[in-house]
């Protein structure tokens, strides 16, 4: 089953769990966050506060990408990031699909529903970062 591309409801699902996963590193941030920074009614508060979440995301998709292509979410859904010619990615084409999947997913899903209509099946993101998903064994 190396190399299929999954299914989109599998990636959903994938995702959604996802999404808990990063909840929680966010709250362990914004903890840290809010152990530094005392005085939430500042002026530069919110978006500074938003910027570091949108950091931390990054950080911790990009770290998981690029040391063996699965974050936590997609090693139980047994799915693998790969290059377009399945090798491993590099940063920046970690750092492209992560900017333009939060880009995707902010235009109400669209960079997601891409996928509905892709010749390939693959997410907008993966699209311009030169990457794709995989089901792995």
């Amino acid at each position: 089953m190396d190399g299929v591309v999954p299914g989109f409801g599998r990636r959903m699902l994938a995702l959604m769990y996802e999404a808990l996963l990063l909840l929680g590193v966010w709250f362990i941030a914004a903890f840290l966050f809010h152990l530094v920074f005392r005085d939430p009614a500042a002026e530069y508060f919110r978006p500074l506060f938003q910027f570091y979440l949108l950091v931390v995301g990054g950080i911790y998709f990009i770290w998981f990408w690029t040391h063996g292509g699965q974050t936590l979410a997609m090693q139980t859904w047994k799915l693998r990031l790969v290059s377009a010619n399945d090798e491993r990615i590099s940063t920046q084409q970690a750092m492209v699909r992560y900017l333009m999947a939060v880009i995707g997913i902010s235009f109400l899903g669209f960079g997601l529903l891409w996928a509905l209509f892709d010749r390939d099946r693959q997410f907008l993101h993966d699209k311009v970062a030169r990457t794709r998903i995989i089901r792995v064994s």
